[in-house]
């Protein structure tokens, strides 16, 4: 197999369009690749491929080895692959399963040689063929992007959920476009809002890097200059990268003990938390109001036996529980874990 030889590969995905995935799959490839790395991209996002143009790589010839894979055009001596490379200016107008194969000849096809990372720019949305690129492809972790609106945050746990359900460790989020800097009077302004701290606290994740709206963003990637808010997103997401490779992840052990669970981290750390508590204090869409952070979720009408069915450890950040009531969108962090446990014990704390 043409992955035979590749370290690392990471997935940037986002659950919707238009929140800049393949602007950053681009930038973040091309810092890897000007760190002297041996980089590959591929352009997975059958019916918008953008990555020839942001790499200004028009009109560009496609062609073969003897073994019939396809041969990657270099730039600067990265290795791009797309299936805009293909079609030109055409509209790639095709069903699901066509689009599934082409995604497959694109990964599995082309002669990447030996990379430390290839990069793949993934099709928006949870999808058929997202869903056929984990299930092919041993992806070392994945990067979500998105944007500070509401509507784009509801997704994000879609992404999550989707990559930890076929073992693919989540290694941060990037949020695009987070601010605007006016160049008149130096002020910035949050023009979405300001999302980070809620990302945290729902998701227990790794926030990469807050890009701003920037003019190099809206070009064509220069080789030759790094930008800061990229340099530090490649520093955090490599970070992340070596210590899943290293195995430096820790979740507590679970146990359920009649109405209530207990978590035990290697540490020593010990924590007793009633399901009640736990069920009453879910941060997803169902349960919480995206748009006014209300909460929608009665506490009077949880069952009086409410019970975790199944719990899985998400990364080491957070645990997916599905319930006996049937809900099972809910993710905890573990902060929100202590913080529940921490609220639940003083004789003031009240669940919320």
């Amino acid at each position: 197999m043409s992955l035979d030889n590749i370290k690392h590969i990471i997935a940037v995905s986002s659950c919707k369009g238009g929140v800049g995935k393949s602007t950053i799959a681009a930038h973040l490839a091309n810092e890897l690749n000007r760190r002297g790395h041996k980089v590959g991209l591929v352009d997975a996002d059958i019916h918008g491929p953008s990555v020839p143009a942001l790499f200004g790589l028009h009109n560009e010839t496609i062609h073969a080895n003897a073994q019939q894979q396809l041969i990657p055009v270099e730039k600067n001596g990265l290795k791009i692959m797309s299936f805009g490379f293909l079609l030109n200016d055409a509209a790639a107008v095709m069903r699901g399963p066509m689009v599934t194969r082409y995604v497959q000849q694109l990964l599995l096809n082309t002669q990447w040689g030996e990379l430390d990372y290839l990069l793949i720019d993934m099709p928006p949305g949870t999808g058929d063929v997202a869903l056929t690129i984990t299930q092919q492809v041993k992806l070392s972790g994945a990067v979500i992007v998105t944007t500070p609106q509401t509507l784009s945050l509801l997704d994000v746990s879609r992404g999550i959920l989707m990559f930890e359900k076929v073992n693919v460790p989540v290694l941060g989020v990037i949020e695009n476009m987070a601010s605007f800097q006016c160049p008149d009077c130096h002020s910035t302004h949050e023009i979405f809002g300001s999302h980070t701290e809620t990302l945290k606290q729902r998701f227990g994740i790794e926030i990469l890097a807050r890009i701003p709206v920037l003019k190099p963003f809206i070009y064509e990637v220069d080789s030759d200059v790094s930008n800061e808010f990229i340099v530090a997103a490649a520093d955090r997401m490599l970070s992340a990268l070596k210590n899943v490779h290293a195995g430096q992840t820790e979740h507590p052990q679970v146990t359920v003990e009649g109405d209530h669970m207990l978590f035990s981290w290697k540490s020593g750390e010990q924590l007793n938390v009633k399901n009640r508590d736990l069920r009453a204090n879910c941060r997803c869409a169902r349960c919480v109001n995206e748009m006014t952070g209300q909460s929608l979720l009665d506490p009077s009408k949880i069952r009086a036996d409410i019970a975790p069915l199944k719990i899985i450890p998400l990364g080491n950040y957070a645990l997916g529980i599905t319930w006996n009531d049937g809900h099972a969108s809910g993710i905890y962090p573990f902060t929100l874990i202590r913080e529940v446990a921490q609220k639940t014990a003083s004789p003031e704390g009240k669940v919320s």
